[in-house]
């Protein structure tokens, strides 16, 4: 997978270089570098249970703060 941008024209090189950031984003490479670069086991049946409790909490508080945003 290469990336590269050729100067188009009189394109000055910050204008070069944000093009080449860009396709740099668009690639998702940097991410997919970041999550390699940390060991990450299995999730637990204990963590997947707390999340799932926390992940209620959260949504029980966006629902109350919907319904009286609304009053």
């Amino acid at each position: 997978m290469s990336i590269y941008a050729v100067k188009k024209g009189a394109e000055s090189n910050e204008r070069l270089l944000n093009r080449f950031k860009k396709q740099v984003q668009e690639t998702r490479l940097v991410k997919m570098l970041r999550d390699r670069s940390r060991f990450r086991g299995k999730v637990t049946k204990r963590e997947i249970r707390i999340r799932a409790l926390k992940r209620e909490e959260f949504r029980a508080e966006n629902k109350k703060a919907k319904f009286y945003s609304n009053i």
